[in-house]
């Protein structure tokens, strides 16, 4: 199999609050072109992860570097989180915002707002107030307002967990065409089936530590550790 090259590196890298560590200490390298998944129950120091790799988290110690210069890592991500935050426009002008701030042609910003709008089944609320969406149309608003732009690495903090079979299903959809595109989606789940479904690697944490990382294949049919095949079995891992 062909190693893929690294896009960022954590290098000891540690978060604590009020004295407690929260998370770390990490070293880690992430590759691009991947599906990562990261694992682990509550408390494990998940979301505060993908906060970390995205920049919108004090570190107490260590360094966080990108591949990409320093000044265009940041404009080339994206982050969706698990409450959607929604403009109070309408749902058009929330997909054209992001594409308005890169000054981007009217024409130009229309089409790949109709274009988005159909893949993540929009069109027909693409006039209603976006606050008015139910939770699954945010979702998919979020989603495709992050991509619209697209960002050369996904973030995405439990997309799908408070969602239908259905939306999860053309979700995950789209999240498989643009890691297949090239993306590097890094994700937290507490869906193992998801998990199964989507991932290339795993990252699995508990207590703020990564206790495993592997290919998904192989650590879900061969994890290493005591905790992950506690967790993977569906025990209480603490």
């Amino acid at each position: 199999m062909v190693k893929l090259a690294p896009i960022a590196s954590l290098n000891d890298v540690s978060v604590k609050r009020r004295g407690k560590t929260i998370l770390g200490p990490i070293t880690h390298s992430l590759e691009s072109g991947g599906f990562t998944i990261v694992l682990g129950p509550n408390g494990a120091g998940k979301t505060t992860l993908l906060n970390v790799l995205h920049g919108v988290e004090r570190l107490s110690s260590g360094t966080v570097t990108w591949t990409s210069r320093d000044h265009t890592a940041h404009q080339e991500q994206a982050f969706v989180f698990q409450k959607p935050i929604m403009l109070r426009r309408t749902v058009r002008q929330n997909l054209a915002y992001p594409l308005e701030l890169l000054a981007c042609k009217k024409h130009e910003t229309e089409l790949k707002v109709v274009e988005w709008a159909h893949r993540l089944g929009l069109m027909s609320v693409l006039d209603h107030p976006a606050p008015r969406l139910s939770g699954g149309e945010k979702q998919k608003l979020a989603l495709a307002r992050a991509l619209i732009r697209k960002p050369k690495v996904l973030f995405l903090d439990e997309p799908c967990a408070n969602l239908d079979g259905r939306s999860t299903r053309e979700i995950e959809t789209v999240l498989r065409e643009v890691s297949a595109a090239g993306t590097s989606v890094i994700m937290t789940t507490h869906n193992l089936g998801q998990a199964r479904r989507l991932a290339s690697d795993i990252v699995f944490l508990l207590n703020g530590q990564i206790h495993e990382t592997d290919l998904a294949q192989d650590i879900f049919n061969a994890p290493k550790s005591p905790e992950a095949k506690a967790f993977f079995k569906g025990d209480i891992v603490e």
